[in-house]
């Protein structure tokens, strides 16, 4: 079997949650890391177990592989991608794409004039308790979808004392939503379908060490009548639902809990509940999760890989990705200017 001689570049937790997933991707092979800290480099190489080869140069290791996978702070993403993709190789580009259009689009262009895989590393389509989730959503046999609704909590800090603090700077290219709502705009539109309008407010508040945004809400309406929603927060001191997706049917509540790996139906057969009553709580388990609850970033390189092998699209290619960070940026400007985001043309089918 044809392995694909991958290199790691960005050695730091982002990476280390990508490198968790490696041990069980039998077409990949990590074959160089790199980070300019040759440390962090050493860390993830003796993790892997197989004697990678450490650089601190990402320049140094282009001959060693036939694709990378970036996970740099963001505003370095089109340096180091466009010099992969001069050297044609395949992109696994961590979240965001980059930092503006312009890099996105130049990037995305240069990849598809080489025929190279360009893949942006949104895991969460990927997981089987989202398929399954898309799945019984697709079916119809709960009718009509009226409103999905995305919640993420965690605790984001970043050492704003510290001689690069790219969290706390321009560097992020964002707020939250930019950063890691990509990932949910992104499964909103796959949902949901096409976007027509949405709104989005954000505050610092709880996380004074972010240049924008960590904590937003937004909501959008799209072209089927159903309402998406995302609700998130990078200063969360407790948490309840951690991550948690609902998607409120004609015919009942299909609501995939993280924590517990279960997709729950609340079916009150359209009863009225009572609130607070004891029945208002039943719910039939009709999916759970085998693995445990970690990123699970298996399923996006085991992906990527077998585009690469067998020529074929990644589902979260270069201009998926884009069409997200479209959505984003008429959120962000709306916002700016007191009014609803036009957000005609972004669907996924547009890109």
């Amino acid at each position: 079997m044809k392995k694909i001689r991958l290199g790691l570049i960005g050695c730091g937790k982002m990476m280390a949650s990508h490198v968790s997933g490696v041990q069980y991707v039998d077409t990949v092979e990590i074959v160089s890391v790199c980070d300019v800290f040759c440390e962090r480099a050493e860390e993830v190489a003796n993790a892997l177990g197989n004697n990678p080869k450490i650089y601190t140069n990402y320049r140094d290791m282009v001959d060693d592989v036939d694709a990378v996978m970036i996970a740099l702070p963001h505003d370095l993403h089109f340096e180091c991608g466009m010099f992969f993709v001069h050297h044609n190789k395949h992109i696994l580009m961590e979240k965001p794409l980059c930092n503006s259009e312009e890099e996105c689009l130049i990037l995305i262009e240069e990849c598809e004039k080489r025929n190279l895989k360009l893949m942006c590393a949104y895991p969460v389509p990927f997981f089987p308790a989202i398929i399954k989730l898309k799945e019984l959503v697709d079916s119809g046999e709960y009718g009509e979808i009226m409103q999905m609704s995305i919640w993420t909590e965690q605790l984001t800090v970043t050492d704003i004392t510290s001689n690069n603090p790219w969290g706390a700077t321009a560097r992020l290219g964002g707020g939250q939503l930019f950063s890691h709502g990509c990932h949910y705009i992104d499964l909103l539109l796959r949902f949901l379908g096409e976007p027509i309008e949405g709104a989005h407010v954000g505050t610092k508040n709880g996380t004074p060490w972010m240049l924008r945004e960590g904590t937003s809400a937004l909501v959008i309406k799209f072209k089927n009548g159903a309402i998406g929603y995302h609700g998130a927060t990078w200063g969360a001191r407790g948490s309840r639902m951690s991550y948690d997706y609902q998607v409120m049917m004609e015919k009942g509540l299909l609501d995939l809990e993280w924590a517990s790996g279960e997709i729950r139906l609340y079916n009150g057969n359209g009863e009225h509940k009572p609130l607070g009553g004891a029945e208002r709580q039943q719910y039939d388990v009709i999916w759970k999760r085998d693995e445990g609850r970690g990123k699970a970033t298996q399923y996006e390189i085991r992906h990527f890989a077998d585009c690469i092998i067998n020529d074929k699209k990644p589902l979260t290619d270069g201009r998926s990705a884009l069409q997200s960070l479209r959505v984003i940026w008429a959120l962000y400007d709306a916002e700016k200017n007191h009014r609803l985001a036009d957000l005609r043309g972004l669907g996924l089918e547009n890109c």
